[in-house]
Order: structure tokens, then C-alpha cells, then sequence
């Protein structure tokens, strides 16, 4: 049987929505070609597990709260204003990223989710990359980061952080391929329709 990784989706009011949605359809379609086996089983988590406003009015109803949640193997925290300008200074928020940084196999974020790393220490001393737009200010918040400019995604072994937005899919590819295989991220990109010359 295909190793299965549990995948735990951060969502707070006012994420971006493809921070979040890109990563999700990656790792949810992504299969077994032999066995047809699914290997990441993805869901999402939320503070107190309500429903949460994404950016621009979408709604959605999280599957689990962070007293409910499941051990994960594999935790993405995406970006979007919610991430730098509230939840940043929510500190039951990033007292759970640095309890998940110590127990799970991959803690990624998507977009401006970097700074909620950040905030919780984990970047220090690591590459780390953000939105185009957020580039500058991580750094001058974080000057313990080396944080890196046009590039898509830093693979730091257990921390793995993207640009903005759509190269939150691109970072998701790379999962796969580092995880399984570069045959099964092929398939996926091919299922999807995306641009093979961006992974």
C-alpha cells in the first residue's frame, strides 16, 4: 500500500483563496498510477473550526479546530491579508505553528504565510521566499531570514515556503515530486492541465 500523508490546510478569515484551494487540488488529485491509491489525504483546520471568510467572500467550513485536529504529517499555511495583518498577532496561532514545526514531516506556507513562520522564529537563519509585493518587508521584520527574490519556492528540508498565490501550486508539485516521484508529479500536472515548464 502507498504511504498516506495526512495534510492539514491552515484557513483563517480573510485567506487568499488560491493559498489555499491551489495546494488542496494538487495534493487531493495526485494518485498512485500503479495501485490508484490516493497518498495525501488533505484537510483543512481552523482556530476554533467555524466557518471562516476567505479573501472576497468565499466561505468555508473547516474540517477540523486545533483542539479537534488530527496529528498531521504535513501542515500548509497560506497567506493572504488575514495572514500578515491579523493572525500575525494572534498568539494561539503561532503558538500552534511552532507545536506543529515540532512534530510533523513538512510545515510549508504559500504566499505571506511566511511571515506567521517567521513570527514564530522558525525562519531564523533559513532561505525563505514571499508575494513579490512582501519581499522587502519580511525581510526589514524578519532580518534573521535570508529571504530570496524571484524564485517560485526554498525547499529547507522541513520548511518549505513559496512565492505568491499561484506558486503556491508549484510548491505543491515539488511536494509530490520529492515525496513519491517525479513520474507521479508529471501525471499530476498533466491531470490538471498546468504548465509542465513551471515545476
Amino acid at each position: 500500500m502507498t504511504k498516506q500523508w495526512l495534510v492539514g490546510l491552515f484557513l483563517f478569515n480573510e485567506v487568499e483563496v488560491l493559498d489555499f484551494a491551489g495546494p488542496f487540488e494538487v495534493l487531493s488529485i495526485t494518485e498512485d498510477p500503479v495501485t490508484k491509491e490516493k497518498p495525501f489525504q488533505v484537510k483543512t483546520v481552523s482556530e476554533d473550526g467555524m466557518l471562516i471568510k476567505a479573501r472576497n467572500g468565499l466561505k468555508v467550513q473547516p474540517d477540523y479546530s486545533f483542539e479537534t485536529a488530527p496529528l498531521f504529517d504535513i501542515v500548509i499555511i497560506p497567506g493572504g491579508y488575514g495572514a500578515d495583518h491579523i493572525e500575525i498577532e494572534n498568539p494561539v496561532v503561532i503558538n500552534w505553528i511552532q507545536a506543529q514545526s515540532s512534530q510533523i514531516e513538512i510545515l510549508a506556507s504559500v504566499c505571506t504565510g511566511s511571515f506567521l513562520l517567521a513570527k514564530a522564529g522558525l525562519l531564523d537563519n533559513l532561505k525563505a521566499t514571499t508575494h513579490w509585493m512582501d519581499i522587502k518587508i519580511l525581510q526589514r521584520k524578519f532580518p534573521k531570514v535570508h529571504v530570496l527574490s524571484n524564485v517560485k519556492y526554498v525547499d529547507e528540508g522541513s520548511i518549505i515556503t513559496s512565492a505568491g498565490i499561484s506558486a503556491g501550486i508549484q510548491m505543491s508539485l515539488h511536494i509530490v515530486r520529492r515525496l513519491l516521484n517525479e513520474e507521479i508529479a508529471l501525471q499530476t500536472v498533466k491531470r490538471m492541465e498546468y504548465d509542465l515548464a513551471k515545476i
